[in-house]
C-alpha cells in the first residue's frame, strides 16, 4: 500500500535497513536463538546504523535530528525478517537513553552516551520488579540518601540486556508512596551490593538476555540521581511513548512477516489436487491478515507524523499498541492455521513469531 509521508531519505534509510537484516541477521537468527544470545559485535554493527542516536546530540555520538518515520521503519523492517527478539537483544539500551539525555549533567553525558551509543558498551532501563511491571508507581525498591551517597535495596525483574549492561537508569522510591516519590538513578554495573542473574528459559525472546538485579544496600554518590528528587515518575511515563511506537512498529512487521510466509506457503503446498491458496477458507483467512496489516500501517504513519509535528499522542499510542498486538495475535494464529504442522516447527518464522507474541500483547 502506499505510503504517503515517505521521503527519499526515508525510503533510503528503509532500504538500508532490510539489506542489512537480509545480510546480517537473517542468517544467523536461528542459530542465536538457539545459543540464546548474540554476538558483542552485532550492537556495533547495528549502531552504525545509526538507530541509537535518534533525537540526540551528534556531540554525544548521535544524529542530530530525530524522525518518527525512521524509528518506526527500523522496528518494522527488522521484525518482518526476524521477529522481535534480535531487536531486544540489541536494543536495551534504546529505552534507557532518553533518560539519560534529558536528564544526567554535562559530564555524565559526555563519559557515557559515545559507547552506548556506538555499541561498545550497553545500557538497560530498570523499572520493572518481581512484585509488578506496570504498577510503576507502586515500585518498592528504595533509595535512602546518605551524606554523600544513595543506598539502594531491593530488586528489578525481567530487565533487557541487564546481563551485559554497564549502565541501568533505576526507578527507586525516595519519598513516600505513589507517583510523587519515585526518582530515577544512574547506576553503574560495578556498584558496591550490586548483583545480577539471568532469567532464562523463557517462552520467546530466546536470542535477548532478561536479568534479575538486585540492589543490597548499593551505595551510589549524590551525583548518580537524574532529575529532580521525587520527580522520576513523569520522565518514566514520558519514555514509555516512544518505547509504544517501536512496540507498534514491531507488531506490523511481525505480522507482515507472517502474511508474507503464509502466502508463499499458500501458494507452494498442494492440497486436494490443487495449491492450498485455492481453497477459498484460505484465501478468506489472508485478505482479514493483509485487512489488518493494511490498517495498522496507515495508524503507524498518522502517529508519526504527529510525533514529528511535535505532538505526543498519547492516547493515541496507547490504542495503538493495544490494537496493533490484538492484531498480532490474531495474524500469528491464521498463520500458524495456515501453515499446519510445518508452522509448529522450529526454524520459521511464523514459529517465532507464535512464541513471542505475548511479551508484545
Amino acid at each position: 500500500m502506499p505510503r504517503p509521508f515517505q521521503t527519499e531519505e526515508r525510503q533510503a534509510f528503509r532500504d538500508q535497513v532490510i539489506r542489512f537484516a537480509r545480510t546480517e541477521l537473517v542468517p544467523h537468527i536461528n542459530d542465536w536463538d538457539e545459543a540464546g544470545a548474540v554476538p558483542w559485535e552485532l550492537h556495533q554493527k547495528v549502531a552504525a546504523l545509526g538507530v541509537f542516536g535518534f533525537g540526540i546530540d551528534e556531540k554525544w555520538g548521535g544524529l542530530g535530528f530525530d524522525d518518527a518515520f525512521m524509528r518506526a521503519a527500523w522496528a518494522e523492517e527488522v521484525a518482518r525478517r526476524c521477529s522481535s527478539g534480535v531487536m531486544a537483544a540489541v536494543g536495551g539500551r534504546g529505552i534507557s537513553l532518553d533518560p539519560i539525555v534529558k536528564l544526567a549533567d554535562e559530564e555524565t553525558k559526555a563519559r557515557i552516551l559515545p559507547d552506548v551509543i556506538a555499541g561498545r558498551t550497553g545500557s538497560s532501563l530498570a523499572i520493572t520488579e518481581p512484585s509488578g511491571g506496570s504498577d510503576v508507581a507502586g515500585l518498592r525498591t528504595r533509595a535512602v540518601r546518605d551524606g554523600n551517597h544513595w543506598v539502594i535495596s531491593g530488586q528489578k525483574a525481567y530487565i533487557t540486556g541487564g546481563m551485559k549492561a554497564d549502565h541501568f537508569v533505576v526507578a527507586a522510591r525516595t519519598g513516600g508512596p505513589g507517583i510523587e516519590g519515585v526518582s530515577l538513578f544512574l547506576v553503574p554495573s560495578d556498584a558496591p551490593g550490586f548483583s545480577r542473574i539471568a532469567m532464562d528459559r523463557k517462552q520467546g525472546w530466546w536470542c535477548a538476555e532478561q536479568a534479575l538485579l538486585s540492589f543490597d544496600e548499593a551505595r551510589v554518590p549524590a551525583s548518580a540521581m537524574l532529575g529532580e528528587e521525587n520527580r522520576g515518575f513523569a520522565s518514566i511515563m514520558s519514555n514509555f511513548n516512544l518505547e509504544r511506537l517501536t512496540l507498534i512498529a514491531q507488531s506490523l512487521g511481525m505480522m507482515k512477516g507472517v502474511l508474507d510466509q503464509s502466502i508463499d506457503w499458500a501458494q507452494e503446498r498442494q492440497t486436494f489436487g490443487k495449491p492450498l491458496i485455492k481453497h477459498q477458507v484460505i484465501r478468506h483467512k489472508i485478505a482479514e491478515m493483509s485487512a489488518r496489516v493494511d490498517a495498522l500501517e496507515s495508524w503507524v504513519d498518522r502517529l508519526c507524523w504527529e510525533i514529528n509535528e511535535g505532538e505526543i499522542p498519547v492516547a493515541g499510542l496507547a490504542k495503538a499498541k493495544f490494537h496493533a498486538t490484538k492484531s498480532l495475535e490474531y495474524v500469528a494464529s491464521e498463520g500458524m492455521q495456515i501453515m499446519g504442522g510445518a508452522g509448529y516447527m522450529r526454524g520459521n518464522l511464523i514459529e517465532r513469531v507464535w512464541r513471542e507474541v505475548k511479551i508484545q500483547a
